[in-house]
């Protein structure tokens, strides 16, 4: 897999889910999600947040390496 597969742009965002990467962000921090297992982050942005399931992995995947990154 290529190292920056994850870095999606706000155009993509906007496009499948109708924001921008900062307010998917915000949501996660608010949801604590560095602090949950990822799969529990994706169903909550299925289930609350009706984000479809490949943008819910990406969005959740992109914010945990953002959140590691020193």
């Amino acid at each position: 897999m290529k190292a920056d597969y994850w870095n999606v742009s706000d155009e993509q965002v906007v496009e499948k889910t109708g924001h921008k990467l900062a307010h998917w962000m915000k949501v996660l921090d608010g949801f604590k999600a560095a602090e949950k297992k990822s799969n529990d982050v994706v169903a909550y942005l299925q289930k609350e947040h009706d984000v479809p399931r490949y943008w819910a992995r990406t969005l959740t995947t992109h914010y945990l390496k953002q959140k590691a990154k020193p």
